[in-house]
């Protein structure tokens, strides 16, 4: 019981820290932030930060991503999520805080190519899709394809096993420069963008690696995932 008891203290001490709490209110849009930009909103040196976010690693509510050059931190869990969440439902919070300022909205952030698969508003929105319609499911840092999800890409064209025997990733989360969310990366990331790009669904632009999404590809995609890009 004493055990507990100081676990709780201990869990309770780095939520109530000023700093700590900032940085977590922040991070509860469900986005991945550096130490740098969560240093920015708690108004803290970067040094300071870094050592917030390591006892908040070592007690398993944030977890760390790698992604090219940059650390990306988020909640562990959507159970620590809901308890930050639940915690500023009962205070009374001043509205001046810093927050982490998302990148313009740009044809860049909206859609884009990324390793040869889709990223930016619109991969992010249809990975989420995939996921809440139960095509795909998230497996640590892949997503496997369901039983119902190689029926759907099946109609679409992709054959699932096939997709599978190419030399590389099958399917994983990438995580999004602009979003801070998972689009969905590797060879079914790959073949699902082609074959968008053969129903001229998006198109390509010279010299970018911005995409476009055509009309007739807005009206596609909501049928099939009812969602609106």
């Amino acid at each position: 019981m004493e055990s507990l008891e100081n676990d709780f203290s201990e869990i309770a001490s780095l939520l109530g820290d000023k700093s700590r709490a900032k940085m977590l209110w922040n991070l509860l849009d469900g986005r991945a932030y550096t130490a740098t930009e969560l240093a920015n909103c708690a108004d803290i040196s970067l040094q300071s930060a870094s050592n917030h976010l390591s006892k908040l690693l070592q007690n398993n509510l944030l977890t760390v991503e790698k992604q090219g050059r940059h650390r990306y931190y988020k909640f562990s869990t959507p159970e620590v999520a809901n308890v930050i969440e639940s915690m500023a439902s009962l205070l009374s919070l001043n509205t001046n805080y810093k927050k982490v300022k998302r990148p313009p909205v740009t044809a860049f952030t909206y859609a884009r190519t990324c390793y040869n698969h889709l990223a930016g508003e619109v991969g992010v929105k249809i990975t989420n899709a995939l996921l809440e319609k139960n095509i795909i499911k998230p497996l640590e840092k892949k997503y496997i394809v369901t039983s119902f999800g190689e029926n759907w890409f099946l109609k679409l064209g992709i054959k699932i096993k096939e997709t599978k025997k190419t030399k590389r990733s099958f399917a994983h989360q990438c995580l999004d420069w602009s979003e801070r969310k998972h689009h969905l990366a590797g060879a079914l990331g790959d073949a699902f963008l082609v074959k968008m790009l053969e129903k001229d669904w998006l198109r390509k632009n010279k010299n970018t690696r911005t995409l476009t999404l055509t009309t007739h590809g807005k009206q596609e995609i909501n049928k099939l995932l009812n969602i609106d890009v």
